[in-house]
């Protein structure tokens, strides 16, 4: 699967959130021969729990795996610092970002400890975002520890 259909999936789940009154960042966790192992968006608002990122939806979704190396988490935001974590922790390989222009994460951090990292500030992803945040600036100041 190309980098276009990655982003694709993490997009669709945004929308998905966004729709669903939540925060619009989605994400998909791609297995070491590209299959789709979950993809999620964030679900703090809907579900009333401030754990559920999009990444971390993606993770939970892609379930319990004997190892996470080789593998690729797509994402429409650049990944905080509670979902860099998770990235590191679990030894994912690779970050496909779909834009970091309106937030930068973790990505650097990652980076510097070895992970790939692209970022491909794709204009859909940042006008999303750029568009939640004029409209609903104290909640994306809420999701982002503002």
């Amino acid at each position: 699967m190309g980098t276009d259909e990655m982003l694709a999936v993490a997009v669709r789940e945004a929308r998905t959130g966004l729709a669903s009154g939540g925060i619009p960042v989605g994400a998909a966790l791609f297995g070491p021969d590209g299959d789709l192992w979950g993809s999620g968006h964030n679900r703090r608002v809907q579900d009333d729990d401030p754990t559920i990122h999009g990444e971390t939806a993606a993770f939970r979704a892609a379930g319990r795996r004997r190892s996470y190396r080789g593998t690729t988490m797509v994402t429409t935001l650049s990944p905080c610092w509670y979902c860099s974590g998770l990235i590191r922790q679990f030894g994912i390989t690779a970050v496909l970002i779909g834009e970091s222009h309106t937030f930068t994460g973790g990505h650097d951090w990652l980076a510097a400890h070895g992970t790939t990292i692209t970022i491909l500030n794709d204009p859909e992803c940042v006008d999303m975002m750029t568009t939640f945040i004029s409209t609903h600036p104290t909640l994306w100041s809420e999701d982002i520890g503002d």
